[in-house]
């Protein structure tokens, strides 16, 4: 029987390094929520669409052809034919993004869509949402923070490693932001999801992290 695993929590919490490990310890399929978001909104923006405007945003998503596939392990999916990847990390995008995620239209479409990849197998998905809205009945849903501080330094670091030159000052700002938004939307905002285990990683290792979530799954 198929497992999903949610974990859930803030920007630069870690979850995308603490679900990929997960996955690759359980030899399940990783997902990034994320990622389709970010799509929507490369779509958007590629296509020349004001990402503020929700029903120009809609439009733009719902005329795309959007298929989704298992690659190196992970889920994943193309748009229009084309497979975006590191455009997805590209600063128009994050900056864009929060503007599209609070979209009901776009965050219903996103759930659909996430809860069809269960067809492909058992999975660890990260997210915002997933354990509260995605997958609300899954028994291994966990919520990742920590210090907004370590938070920021993790993402200016990411950043840093990736050729951007964001100040640190700059990087806080732009999480404290996004939490704001996330935490406060009307659709599906971020909070810890009923009956998810909640892991402060601000001290703690990744390793430290995956041991924690693969020994709360497979000691059932």
């Amino acid at each position: 029987m198929n497992k999903t695993i949610a974990i859930d929590g803030p920007s630069a919490s870690g979850k995308s390094s603490v679900s990929k490990g997960v996955a690759a310890a359980l030899d399940f399929i990783y997902v990034d929520s994320g990622a389709l978001y970010r799509g929507i909104t490369w779509q958007a923006l590629r296509k020349g669409v004001d990402t503020t405007d929700a029903a120009a945003v809609i439009d733009c998503m719902e005329s795309a052809d959007w298929d989704f596939f298992v690659q190196d392990g992970a889920a994943t999916f193309s748009v229009d034919g084309d497979v975006p990847v590191q455009e997805l990390r590209e600063k128009a995008v994050r900056e864009n993004v929060a503007h599209v995620a609070v979209i009901p239209e776009v965050r219903t479409f996103v759930v659909d869509s996430l809860r069809a990849l269960e067809n492909f197998g058992s999975l660890v998905m990260e997210g915002r949402d997933i354990g509260s809205k995605v997958f609300p009945d899954s028994p291994y849903k966990f919520y990742l923070d920590a210090d907004p501080e370590e938070r920021a330094m993790r993402r200016y670091r990411e950043l840093v490693e990736a050729g951007e030159s964001e100040k640190a000052e700059e990087v806080m700002e732009s999480l404290k932001k996004r939490d704001k938004i996330d935490s406060t939307r009307k659709t599906d905002p971020l909070t810890v999801a009923p009956g998810a285990q909640v892991i402060d990683s601000t001290s703690m290792t990744l390793e430290d992290v995956i041991r924690t979530v693969v020994n709360a799954v497979t000691e059932e």
